[in-house]
């Protein structure tokens, strides 16, 4: 790599410079993240810097910085290293200063850490374990893949080293972390993502402890130095950072559970189980030292990274919404051939999906907007192919098939695990505005079991109050979501909803699977970009509603009461403006206008009269 990029390939030895001209005393770790952050502007970063989530860990040079775009998923205790420590040359016995900030390791080859130096400084960071953001889109990742070009330069930056050995096997001989050498030495192991196998030494296998079934990606520890209480569990973060896959770590790791197995547990060490959720191998789970990190508004790579407060993302804004109509009425056309001709059913799936929780007053959530699709063929068949089209839509989603083996033996809710004092994932740990789609019409009869019905409970309450009590043995802690939620079911879902919509097919495809492919083959992938970027730019869009409209709604709701007592209350009322919002934004439009009140009490007397017409058979609604 070129001299230009050395803060990419190693920018370690940068750090130490600005460390050694501002000296240890002075703000030189504001001014080494001053530095990168100038560096990533100056620099396309995201073209540049190369990205975890696209290049395989074996292709990543040790201690070069890349980027992670990821979910906290757990925060650990807050943990103590050297942040400023001094060496002495046994042959010289001259002394020097270094930073133990970004590394594992004391990197100080032929130089012996002095432990009982007064310049020793004691700091502490905390750390994040991050996953990939649970559920995302094919097409999201492809995106973000194109976007950044550093694969080629991190594949011809370093030359990983393909023997087979294990670090278990590795010759190399035990080394007191104060007295290491330089560790960038020892043999990098390929990053086994795709299974949750460890080294043989490590038994049980470490589980990577992704919320959804069947996903796939590194894991990370983050260490964090600044500003850690301003992010929280399930925020989407992108991180610029030195990377750390140093084997010593995996040999200081068994030298402790050597020690900790001679230790009464009643000491109040670590248990085993505890520290290899927290420093397990890092050939499976490699360190990220943060140098700079921001919290994602979004995960649409298709749009800037900063919407509201960017020059960039305000011109963004301001050019897309020049079109928004036109890119309306083709997502309608589009939802309405996904619908078989169902073009209300298609107008109140695009309100479901640009909602989103804009506030919360007490404990209710406005803005949530949870669509109860009825009438769907039973054996889920074709709610499966509208997933598939849910998935080209929206940047994550995840599909939950509703069945009574489902909600008897997954799990919905996180727990708190004290003996490895982590926090165990489960189904409803996503990020925000991730899309979740709930089939009811692969159920069968069955009895719930205790479990069962616990994961009913919390599906309800995601619904109704937008958060999910995650599980801390003693006690329930509310952690509060933004999750758009659609259930289809062949009679009314027996969750909560906040909009129930009677599907009305015009058309009988002989083959529903050849006719979704057929659908999505002829959407060209322009048009499929403007939908994406639509659906998630929308929900951004400030929305007020003047003094005067105000008036003008609160006399036709008296005007309606007076007309038919029954066919308006306060929560059709409430109902029917939160429609009249969406329906004034999905045009573009961020104040409600008198056209966009009267849209809304059409869609919502159509909506009313087809479910009017169902009939029931058994006493249940169909």
């Amino acid at each position: 790599m070129s001299d230009s990029n050395d803060w990419i390939s190693r920018p370690l030895p940068l750090i130490q410079g600005i460390f050694d001209q501002h000296g240890p005393n002075a703000d030189w770790e504001k001014k080494v993240t001053a530095c990168f952050q100038e560096k990533l502007e100056e620099h396309k970063s995201d073209s540049v810097v190369p990205c975890l989530n696209d290049v395989p860990l074996h292709y990543l040079k040790p201690n070069s910085l890349v980027r992670f775009r990821c979910m906290i998923q757990d925060m650990f205790d807050p943990e103590f290293y050297m942040g400023v420590f001094e060496t002495i040359d046994p042959k010289t016995n001259s002394r020097s200063l270094h930073f133990g900030k970004y590394r594992d390791i004391a990197d100080c080859p032929q130089q012996e850490v002095d432990v009982n130096s007064r310049k020793t400084v004691t700091s502490d960071r905390q750390t994040f374990y991050c996953i990939p953001i649970p559920g995302e889109s094919t097409w999201a990742k492809e995106a973000y893949t194109n976007l950044g070009q550093a694969r080629a330069c991190a594949s011809t930056s370093y030359t990983p080293n393909r023997h087979k050995r294990s670090y278990e096997d590795d010759e190399m001989s035990p080394r007191k972390e104060q007295n290491t050498g330089d560790h960038r030495c020892g043999e990098h192991k390929r990053l086994e993502t795709e299974s949750h196998s460890a080294p043989s030494s490590c038994t049980p296998p470490i589980d990577l402890n992704f919320p959804l079934p069947g996903e796939k990606g590194p894991a990370c520890l983050v260490k964090v130095y600044e500003t850690w209480n301003s992010f929280k569990v399930n925020d989407i973060i992108e991180v610029y950072g030195v990377l750390s896959v140093d084997p010593l770590l995996s040999t200081i790791n068994d030298d402790w559970d050597s020690v900790s197995a001679l230790v009464d547990p009643a000491d109040g060490m670590n248990t085993v189980e505890e520290q290899r959720v927290h420093s397990p191998p890092a050939s499976l789970v490699p360190r990220i030292h943060a140098i700079v990190i921001h919290k994602l508004e979004h995960n649409n790579p298709l749009m800037p990274v900063r919407i509201q407060d960017s020059a960039e993302g305000k011109l963004f804004v301001s050019s897309f919404m020049s079109e928004v109509s036109a890119v309306r009425g083709e997502l309608h056309g589009f939802l309405t051939h996904a619908f078989l001709g169902d073009s209300l059913t298609a107008e109140f799936l695009i309100l479901h999906l640009i909602s989103t929780v804009y506030a919360r007053r007490d404990v209710l959530p406005l803005g949530k907007f949870t669509l109860n699709l009825s009438g769907c063929p039973r054996n889920g068949t074709f709610t499966a192919f509208l997933y598939q089209i849910l998935q080209q839509l929206v940047p994550a989603s995840y599909y939950l098939p509703m069945t009574i083996e489902n909600m008897n033996t997954l799990r919905f809710t996180p727990r708190k695990d004290y003996t490895a004092n982590r926090l165990v994932s489960g189904l409803l740990q996503l990020s925000s505005q991730t899309n979740l789609m709930v089939d009811e019409t692969v159920l069968e009869q069955g009895q719930l079991d205790t479990a069962g019905v616990h994961n009913v409970t919390a599906l309800g309450n995601l619904i109704t109050w937008q958060k999910v009590d995650y599980d801390f043995s003693y006690h329930q802690m509310e952690f509060p979501c933004n999750i758009n939620v659609l259930v289809t079911s062949e009679g009314r879902s027996l969750l909560p909803s906040d909009c129930q919509v009677l599907l009305q097919p015009q058309t009988a495809p002989p083959s529903i699977e050849q006719y979704v492919a057929a659908l999505l083959t002829a959407s060209l992938p322009s048009l499929l970009n403007k939908f994406r970027i639509y659906l998630s730019l929308l929900r951004f869009l400030d929305y007020s509603i003047s003094e005067e409209v105000t008036k003008a709604v609160e006399d036709d709701f008296v005007e309606m009461r007076k007309n038919d007592p029954q066919s308006m209350n306060a929560d059709d009322l409430h109902r029917l403006l939160v429609v009249a919002r969406l329906v004034s934004l999905s045009v573009g439009l961020t104040t409600l206008s008198r056209d966009s009140w009267l849209r809304a009490k059409q869609l919502e007397q159509q909506r009313k009269a087809r479910l009017q017409e169902k009939t029931y058979l058994n006493g249940n609604e169909i």
